[in-house]
């Protein structure tokens, strides 16, 4: 009998250590946050001219890199959206396209916004803000907005990357067009650096065009052997592609270092170069990942340039 009630005792005992944690469930749920989120790039494989409608355009292959940009709406607290989202302006000009676009409103709520995409290097930070924005209203709205209406969206705020895809593409960055897309997964790895500065990609079409009329024909075998690599899947000849519009693009948006990295490049065995074609970046290209030993012969490399390299894994 005694024991019966010592046993009693303990499973009184156990089942009140249980209610604090009971009752803490019975909290009110966490209130629910909307948020958009879109991944960047390191530059691009290919830039250059692409001819439509008896027109040059500025034509991209863009490198996704795993870095993004997140947009966050919390409803029904308290926000102002030019003070949530200064310095966003195209983010703000986006959301006003999408409510007229959709004849909708935005509830009362507050705006926040976060990124590991720095502006004016290269790697889409605007772009992927406008459609990290874009998702996030889909997600108030419950809606779907799809890769051509992003487009469009996009044509009526600034010249583009093609972030709002999930694989790689030939695009026309003026016009928002998909001109081909690449279905077959591709990944490479690069090593790049930052040379400093910024580039406003808006300021650099008309040299960009008028340096592709230059040397029209080097652009276009370039981009036809792009083509052909894609289409059987040649990472080596799609990297080889990358490090000749590297190197045509010097004529527009030099890089400081890029001689020196073609130099030491069969040292460090890369498969090619890569750079921000209108912005700061440049680096090696690898079809395999370097290991722990290569690695530190390109940090070493680099900081003897006066950088700090970072790895990255690139494709989707």
């Amino acid at each position: 009998m005694l024991r019966q009630e010592r046993y009693r005792d303990n499973e009184h005992v156990r089942i009140g250590a249980r209610a604090p944690a009971q009752a803490s469930s019975e909290h009110e749920p966490t209130p629910r946050i909307y948020s958009g989120v879109c991944h960047g790039t390191l530059g691009e494989l290919l830039q250059g001219p692409y001819a439509q409608d008896g027109e040059l355009h500025i034509g991209l292959i863009s490198l996704p890199v795993r870095k993004y940009s997140w947009i966050h709406f919390a409803p029904g607290e308290d926000g102002e959206i030019a003070v949530d989202l200064a310095g966003k302006d195209k983010c703000r000009q986006a959301i006003a396209l999408y409510l007229q676009a959709h004849g909708k409103r935005l509830p009362r709520g507050r705006w926040s916004h976060d990124s590991e995409l720095p502006l004016g290097k290269g790697m889409a930070s605007s772009t992927a803000d406008i459609v990290a924005t874009i998702r996030c209203l889909d997600r108030i709205f419950g809606l779907d907005t799809a890769p051509a209406a992003i487009a469009d969206l996009l044509r009526g705020i600034e010249r583009s990357d093609s972030v709002f895809l999930d694989t790689h593409a030939l695009y026309l960055s003026g016009r928002q067009q998909v001109v081909q897309a690449f279905d077959t997964p591709l990944r490479l790895h690069a090593c790049y650096i930052d040379e400093g500065g910024t580039v406003e990609t808006e300021k650099c079409a008309s040299a960009l065009l008028a340096h592709y009329r230059r040397h029209l024909g080097a652009y276009q075998d370039n981009l036809e052997r792009a083509l052909q690599a894609f289409a059987t899947h040649d990472l080596a000849g799609i990297c080889a592609c990358a490090t000749r519009s590297a190197e045509l693009a010097q004529g527009v948006i030099a890089k400081r270092h890029l001689d020196a990295l073609t130099e030491r490049r069969g040292e460090f065995a890369a498969d090619g170069l890569v750079v921000a074609h209108t912005g700061s970046l440049l680096g090696y290209l690898f079809v395999e990942r370097p290991d722990a030993a290569r690695m530190g012969e390109l940090s070493a490399f680099f900081r003897g340039l006066g950088h700090q390299c970072r790895f990255a894994e690139t494709g989707f």
